[in-house]
């Protein structure tokens, strides 16, 4: 539906205040469920970056495993050069052939030792991750538990509040659809600069309801006769006089 640029000013300031009316209450809905949607979100970041953790060590396991077999073929490797140049020492013809096969077997026998350092030392760092593993483990069971309980909360919540909360969207459609276009987006740009969500303001004791700066007297008794739509110089919300906002009702 178009909006209806035939309403007169108080027409007007009516709707756009019915507009308010129903902002504020969907507002309070909203509150209701407070930090929790943000707290639901962080804890799945949470559990998504442990699970990438848990399987990023996983991974350098795999690898390391993987290394300490390549390292126990090689020393099965070398242990039987060796016993073949052992064997070869017993048929050498000369000094040289047996100093080369001696040194051979020293060779080899340095290549065993530093595959069994390797070994152990991948051992060790086996055992550091898995112990980091265990940790994560437990971090994503407890987080996990943490994550089922906040969206149980928050779906009760959203249960108990979301009728409430499309009716009143329904209501607020129907609402904004006769005032033009030009006003809304006044209304809804103060909206998303303030923290209390009040775009039209009613004078509560000479003052702008949105931002309490005093109204000069001349002003509020424009504002009440409703010929022209008025905002407060302070904070650029529109204002009404609190008999408008006692004869809106939704």
């Amino acid at each position: 539906m178009a909006a209806n640029t035939e309403l007169s000013i108080e027409e007007k300031l009516k709707a756009l205040f019915k507009v308010q009316v129903i902002d504020t209450k969907i507002d309070k809905l909203r509150a209701v469920r407070g930090e929790l949607p943000m707290e639901v979100a962080d804890l799945e970041d949470e559990l998504a970056g442990l699970e990438t953790r848990g399987e990023n060590l996983e991974a350098e396991i795999a690898q390391m495993e993987s290394a300490i077999s390549q390292n126990k073929t090689k020393i099965v490797d070398t242990k039987a050069n060796i016993a073949k140049y052992q064997k070869q020492l017993d048929n050498v013809k000369n000094n040289r052939e047996y100093d080369a096969l001696n040194k051979e077997i020293e060779i080899a026998g340095l290549e065993v030792q530093a595959a069994e350092k390797r070994i152990k030392n991948l051992q060790f760092d086996i055992e550091q991750k898995n112990e980091s593993k265990a940790t994560i483990i437990t971090e994503l069971e407890g987080r996990q538990v943490d994550l089922k309980n906040k969206k149980a909360e928050l779906d009760t919540i959203v249960e108990e509040t979301e009728k409430e909360e499309a009716e009143l969207l329904t209501m607020r459609n129907k609402a904004t659809a006769i005032i033009d276009e030009r006003l809304l987006k006044g209304y809804t740009g103060i909206r998303a600069n303030v923290k209390n969500g009040i775009g039209i303001a009613i004078i509560e004791r000479d003052a702008c309801g949105g931002c309490f700066s005093k109204i000069p007297p001349q002003r509020q008794a424009d504002i009440r006769q409703r010929k022209k739509i008025l905002v407060c110089e302070h904070c650029g919300r529109v204002l009404v006089d609190p008999q408008l906002a006692e004869e809106v009702s939704i």
